[in-house]
């Protein structure tokens, strides 16, 4: 980044020819800016690869066509194997788009995947069934088969994911910080 943050100059003007990348544009005017950024960008790149990979691995073990954000729900749904309310399930993938919340649960529960059991608004909880189970297994066996033999001879990346996973939380609650500042002083 040292190099990025020496070609930003403090006017308009081009860099000079031969002298690399202008890294200056509206939303990367200082270095900060500029690193800040080249993160984000990062990180949309990141979702999307991760959302294309867990659409794919879910195809491979089963005909549900689901996005990532729902398979990812069915994974949440079995974990720790207990059922989930759908606050839990806003609450563990940070979301507050309920109604897609809603449609991603119908989807599950059409497929065979996820059971609701209960009545009335807070007594509602949903639970992977056996097939559910079953495609959840194969799903993690194709990914031990993959992903987790693609990473897991790489040098010091076990560190470097416990690193990534500790800022990925604080910018989590930097954003969320900032986006209730937001809407609080949101213009009409």
């Amino acid at each position: 980044m040292t190099e990025k943050k020496l070609q930003i100059q403090n006017d308009d003007s081009p860099p000079p020819p031969g002298r690399g990348i202008d890294w200056r544009w509206h939303l990367a005017q200082s270095p900060v800016e500029v690193d800040m950024t080249e993160t984000e960008f990062a990180l949309m790149r990141t979702f999307e690869g991760f959302g294309r990979w867990q659409t794919e691995c879910l195809s491979s073990v089963c005909d549900l066509a689901a996005t990532g954000p729902e398979n990812a729900m069915l994974h949440i749904i079995r974990m720790n194997e207990r059922p989930k309310t759908l606050k839990d399930l806003a609450r563990l993938m940070n979301r507050d788009d309920v109604p897609n919340i809603q449609y991603s649960l119908r989807k599950l529960l059409a497929a065979g995947l996820v059971e609701r059991k209960g009545a009335g608004r807070s007594g509602v909880t949903y639970e992977v069934t056996d097939e559910g189970r079953r495609v959840t297994e194969d799903y993690g066996a194709l990914r031990r088969r993959l992903l987790i033999a693609a990473i897991e001879n790489l040098p010091g990346f076990a560190e470097r994911l416990t690193e990534a996973t500790r800022t990925l939380n604080v910018l989590t609650g930097i954003y969320e910080e900032i986006a209730r500042q937001a809407a609080t002083h949101r213009r009409s």
